[in-house]
């Protein structure tokens, strides 16, 4: 009898395990960051809420690098050095993306200043971002390198951004259509035969959509080998889809990158969307994969939850305590392998309350 109430207990405790929903969180370094203030405590403060794993954007800083992801482990978390990639702006500028008009990103970036967005074609670019990305997957403590804004500009901007920069995006606008530099138009004339600045309406040219998707992919491939030889792993954080939004709107295709994990920025008030959407987009990301690696769905929470509906910028808005158990099911019962939270900062006692019936 005792042997036997043992192996139930041991299932119980099995199970319990097994249906326990991992949750990532995405966090910056800021000025006000400190080891033993900022750090320890919410690393520690977040695991006790179910965090498995920490997303950290130190830029490509070593030393904050390795402080934070010691801790991290020191608390047994995950790490990921989460590096927004494709918006340096510290490189030379031949090594920018050219929109239609022939402006540089560098100089003249699209919506918002940090859109200094690099030519994912130029073989200088993949030189680099090997080099850099290599020295910090070298960091003793770094699980995985997490590369976030691995694409071009928003050719097309999620619809509930419309209004904040007024705009009807019914099409591909020249301002933020790239990459049109000399060396990507001749390398796409040489491989078709198509001069696409003689195309009044480029978009109309799959060849030329496909071209760019290529381009971010073969970046993406040539860095995950760089990763991966280093002894490290790679995820990456990704528009929704992809096919239903981010091929279209950042030429990503991202079911065909090299990547042990896959981090969807599922934001749903950005496509102003509800909660229910997580459920078929995450489906949708799922089968994209076909099981190459797994899916963690990435959640917008709304701090100022109470006032939300006076909130007309979705990047202040986000998901409520109340939509939270719909989100993350909807997620999970697609297929995702856990969730990702942008920002534990943003998490109010009532989101944490809601997700621990969840999680649990």
């Amino acid at each position: 009898m005792k042997k036997l109430l043992s192996i139930i207990a041991l299932l119980a405790v099995c199970l319990t395990i097994q249906a326990k929903i991992p949750v990532y969180v995405w966090v910056s370094w800021n000025n006000n960051t400190t080891t033993a203030q900022t750090l320890k405590r919410d690393f520690k403060q977040w695991k006790k809420y179910g965090v498995v794993g920490v997303c950290l954007n130190a830029g490509m800083d070593s030393a904050r690098i390795a402080t934070a992801s010691r801790i991290a482990h020191q608390l047994g978390l995950e790490y990921h050095a989460w590096i927004p990639t494709m918006t340096n702006g510290t490189c030379p500028e031949s090594w920018y993306t050219v929109n239609r008009l022939g402006q540089n990103a560098k100089t003249n970036p699209a919506y918002v200043p940090h859109y200094t967005t690099l030519d994912p074609h130029n073989p200088n670019v993949h030189h680099y971002m090997k080099e850099q990305l290599t020295r910090i997957a070298r960091i003793k403590d770094v699980d995985y390198i997490q590369l976030d804004y691995i694409r071009y500009a928003d050719v097309i901007l999620a619809k509930g951004l419309w209004n904040k920069y007024s705009l009807v995006m019914n099409g591909e606008y020249a301002t933020a259509d790239y990459c049109y530099c000399d060396d990507c138009v001749n390398d796409f004339k040489q491989n078709t035969g198509i001069d696409i600045r003689q195309y009044t309406d480029p978009s109309k040219v799959e060849a030329w959509a496909q071209f760019r998707c290529d381009n971010v992919t073969n970046l993406v491939n040539d860095i995950a080998d760089a990763v991966h030889n280093a002894g490290k792993k790679i995820s990456a954080d990704v528009f929704p889809g992809p096919d239903s939004h981010a091929r279209w709107m950042v030429r990503q295709e991202w079911q065909k990158w090299n990547l042990d994990a896959v981090f969807p920025m599922n934001y749903n008030d950005f496509y102003l969307e509800p909660a229910s959407w997580l459920k078929p987009i995450t489906k949708e990301e799922v089968e994209s994969v076909a099981g190459r690696f797994p899916v963690y769905s990435g959640l917008f929470i709304c701090k100022d939850w109470q006032h939300k509906a006076s909130v007309v910028d979705p990047e202040y808005s986000g998901l409520l305590p109340s939509e939270i158990q719909e989100a993350v099911q909807g997620s999970m019962e697609s297929g995702a392998k856990g969730i990702c939270l942008f920002t534990p900062n943003s998490m109010t006692p009532e989101h944490w309350a809601e997700l621990q019936k969840v999680i649990k």
